[in-house]
């Protein structure tokens, strides 16, 4: 991706200080793009939730036909052994990824115990806390698993992703929020979305047309943990437009408020705020590293 500065790369059985070249041209993954990834945060000395995010890429991978070969606890010893070489202030993307090297069945079906793996650190600094994005619509939708592999954080995924940001970036706007096949609220292009009214949380319910999110989940318990209702729900785009307040959840901001779905506009609100201040009260509290 490099976005940021400062990469390291997991490759091979070593660090290197450096954006490797890791992948050939003959591979599975880059001929038919049975690539898969995950991507955790490190911040503020803190790096919440690395398990799951670990661990999910490993259902990834097996979700594409592709053996994880590294287990939750190595990959997480990995992580924080490359973490090591950064300064404790820094803030970091953490991504690791599977890939297939070669092919099995009709050279389609990646061949089984043929894997790749390598881990990805770069150095990009966390949004500040004021930063707000803009939603319009787009006539992109989400899959469903019968015609794509939403059941994975796949990297053949993200072309849609992309023409649905395309489309939003033409008509001036930060990010797009999107339908499922029933043209009810799935996501945005690049998080989950929640919405307030009248104080209770809301967010589209998962129903297999998008990854639910680990970061979406902690929010989620966070809320209710104190007090706070929630209800994952069917939501049309008119609940959106009708909430009092609006933010996207993705591990990369945590919580990005939006101060305007179109025509609407919102304010960064209470429950907004207080769910990221949770977030990071429940991160220092459940460190483990």
């Amino acid at each position: 991706m490099a976005t940021g500065k400062n990469i390291r790369t997991y490759f091979e059985g070593k660090w290197h200080d450096q954006d490797l070249s890791i992948m050939r041209a003959a591979d599975h993954g880059s001929w038919l793009g049975s690539t898969v990834f995950d991507g955790a945060r490190y911040a503020y000395g803190l790096a919440p939730d690395l398990d799951l995010h670990c661990a999910r890429v490993n259902r990834s991978a097996e979700a594409l036909m592709i053996t994880p070969t590294v287990s939750t606890e190595d990959m997480i010893d990995i992580v924080w052994e490359g973490l090591a070489a950064y300064p404790s202030d820094a803030a970091v993307y953490i991504r690791p990824m599977y890939w297939a090297l070669d092919g099995g069945f009709m050279a389609i079906v990646p061949k089984e115990n043929s894997t790749g793996f390598a881990i990805s650190l770069e150095e990009i600094p966390m949004a500040p806390e004021d930063a707000t994005t803009t939603l319009t619509r787009t006539r992109f939708r989400r899959p469903v698993i019968e015609d794509s592999v939403v059941n994975a954080k796949a990297g053949c995924l993200y072309p849609n992703n992309a023409r649905m940001l395309a489309e939003a970036h033409s008509k001036g706007f930060g990010n797009a929020l999107v339908a499922d096949f029933a043209g009810n609220v799935a996501e945005s292009a690049t998080a989950n979305a929640f919405l307030v009214k009248d104080g209770v949380l809301k967010t589209p319910i998962a129903n297999g047309t998008f990854l639910s999110g680990i970061t979406r989940a902690r929010h989620i318990s966070n809320a209710r943990e104190d007090g706070i209702e929630v209800q994952e729900t069917v939501l049309s785009f008119d609940d959106f437009h009708d909430a009092d307040e609006v933010f996207l959840s993705g591990n990369m901001s945590k919580i990005t408020p939006v101060s305007a779905f179109e025509e609407t506009h919102y304010q960064t609100g209470p429950v907004t705020k207080k769910l990221r201040e949770l977030y990071w009260e429940w991160a220092k509290d459940n460190h483990s590293k």
